[in-house]
């Protein structure tokens, strides 16, 4: 009969050689690796493995239906490692749950600016030519041409505070012409004006640019909160994969314990059926048990591989991150102090510090200032103007003769010689000739001169006024006005709701919190006695008093309870980790510093 036959004869025959395999693979290097990274958080404390499946009720032979495998022999002496798809054991990660949630952190990224100068400039060369349709035209060959050189520059923007606007414009050229009336050729003017505008009602508290920057003010703050919102939620989930990594690295160890433990107990057997204590059948009973054991050790294998997997895409950057490859050692205990907070203070907390409420605080906010400003578009528009400019010149001078003057001035002179003449005796008053007006000698010269006057202010202009527009109608704004009130009614109506539902989460998770602490009394109470009714029934078996189906029921009876006390302790640790979210503080406790760049 073969060594992998299933029998109970086959069993019994291949006792010894079975248990000499199982103790070369107990110490073979991988397995001390494993053991080694699964050291760390040995001292966490200590669980069972599930409570065995239980036995299938026997096909009913009148049916038919096909049987699963009839063929199938299991070999024994081949069991897969305890090794992780895809990660060197070699390679060890230690991992804190402050470090796996730093892995998770980001940032996010915002801009504003409103209020900066807006500066144009302009530079050209122009050459016209006009032709001479008047008397006065003053060009040479039925034309008048001018080439010019003019530079401008314009810095206009906004007031942050009154809703004011202005405008400064600078220009400069250099002319030159064949116009005979020019005095100076070629000529520099140059001038500069100032123009502001301040609303005096509608535009005075708010306008659109105001209210546009006050909004884009209050997106940036709520993207800041639906972050908070991201990131809490993101290290809740870590915190969750963490713990269930503690979890399943230490039922791992519990179920290497319990087949440990169930060896112990083959070879305890193997010596009371030697001194004739026990039946041969006892000993089939502890294989069977041990079978069951490594049944449960590669489920609990798996279930490492999975939380290890879930708490990697957590934290890993990408798909080609290092920490694939490498084995995952929690660092932390599982055993943390639990939170004493009352309802009161739990709900203080959520009020002030989830994201949701921050987020409609918020909205609240944007609201508010879009009803002030399509309210404000209701009134009238009344603004004061004021307008002050200087002009600068200067030029090189061509004559001191006007040309209307010129032939009016020769005329004169000759009417006065003949009226003065001896032979016509005439005796008639001289007639005067008129006054030429004098050139100013400061509007002689080049550019510079130009800017001298115009820097000296001579030549101004000054306006002020008030510019009124009064709406018969104005039925958008007041639209607008009445769909932004409805909808402040509306985020009010949804705050509510909003705080109702933190209510109860946060009730919820204070209840859970501490039920998990009263499950983890009574677990490791439970686990304490399982271990003495574990131990008593050994004793009673040795002392004849008992049954090898008994001690192994007790044997089972101890994996479920340490199995039941870690599972307590991992659920308290995520407990207090939902309680951290619910409240909304999670960032705070564990130092997380959320930046809006």
């Amino acid at each position: 009969m073969q060594v992998n036959d299933f029998t109970p004869l086959a069993l019994s025959h291949s006792l010894p050689e079975r248990r000499r395999r199982r103790s070369r693979r107990a110490s073979s290097p991988w397995l001390s690796l494993l053991l080694c990274g699964i050291g760390a958080v040995t001292a966490m404390g200590q669980q069972a493995n599930p409570s065995p499946s239980p036995t299938p009720a026997p096909v009913d032979q009148s049916l038919s239906v096909p049987q699963i495998a009839p063929d199938y022999k299991a070999d024994q002496t081949q069991l897969p490692e305890l090794g992780r798809v895809g990660v060197d054991m070699d390679r060890q990660q230690p991992l804190s749950l402050r470090d796996a949630i730093k892995l998770a952190e980001f940032d996010l990224l915002g801009a504003h600016g409103a209020y900066d100068p807006h500066l144009t400039s302009q530079a050209y060369y122009e050459r016209i030519v006009t032709p001479a349709l008047s008397f006065l035209s003053g060009g040479a060959n039925g034309a008048v041409t001018t080439e010019d050189v003019t530079g401008t520059m314009r810095v206009e923007g906004l007031v942050p505070r009154g809703g004011g606007n202005y405008r400064f414009d600078f220009s400069s050229a250099r002319a030159n012409t064949n116009s005979s009336f020019a005095a100076f050729n070629p000529q520099y003017p140059s001038s500069f004006t100032f123009n502001f505008t301040q609303p005096l009602v509608r535009g005075l508290s708010i306008d659109l640019p105001r209210r546009q920057i006050e909004i884009a003010r209050k997106n940036l703050s709520l993207s800041d909160a639906q972050f908070r919102e991201r990131a809490i939620n993101t290290i809740t989930l870590v915190q969750r994969a963490y713990w269930d990594l503690v979890f399943s690295l230490l039922n791992l160890q519990v179920q290497l314990d319990s087949v440990h433990d169930a060896r112990a107990q083959l070879e305890h057997n193997k010596r009371l059926v030697v001194e004739g204590q026990l039946a041969p059948i006892d000993v089939v009973a502890a294989e069977a048990q041990i079978a069951t054991f490594e049944q449960s050790l590669y489920s609990a294998l798996e279930d490492v591989a999975r939380t290890e997997n879930i708490l990697k895409a957590l934290i890993a950057e990408n798909q080609q991150a290092a920490i694939w490859s490498m084995a995952i050692v929690p660092t932390d205990s599982v055993s943390e102090t639990v939170p004493e907070i009352s309802l009161a203070d739990a709900m203080k907390l959520a009020i002030d510090n989830r994201p949701e409420l921050q987020q409609l605080k918020l909205a609240r906010e944007i609201n508010q200032i879009d009803q002030s400003y399509f309210r404000n578009q209701t009134r009238p528009e009344i603004d004061l103007t004021g307008t002050y400019g200087a002009v600068g010149a200067a030029g090189t001078l061509t004559s001191t003769t006007s040309p209307f003057t010129a032939s009016t001035n020769l005329l004169i002179n000759h009417v006065n010689q003949i009226s003065a003449s001896p032979v016509l005796n005439l005796n008639l008053a001289p007639i005067p000739v008129p006054p030429v007006t004098p050139i100013p000698p400061d509007l002689v010269g080049g550019y510079g001169r130009s800017l001298d006057n115009l820097l000296t202010n001579r030549y101004n202009t000054f306006r002020v006024g008030v510019s009124v527009s009064l709406p018969l109608r104005n039925r958008t704004a007041e639209a607008e006005l009445g769909r932004s009130l409805v909808e402040g009614q509306r985020i009010t109506t949804q705050r509510e709701q909003q705080e109702e539902a933190i209510q109860v989460d946060v009730r919820n998770s204070l209840q859970v919190m501490r039920s998990s602490e009263a499950r983890l009394r009574a677990a490791a109470a439970n686990r304490a006695a399982s271990e003495q009714q574990y131990e008593s029934e050994k004793r009673r078996l040795d002392a004849g008093q008992s049954t090898v189906f008994l001690v192994l029921e007790r044997q089972t009876a101890l994996a479920t309870a340490r199995g039941n006390e870690l599972r307590a302790q991992t659920d308290l640790n995520k407990a207090i980790a939902e309680l951290q979210r619910a409240t909304g503080n999670a960032l705070t406790v564990n130092s997380i510093v959320v930046r809006v760049r």
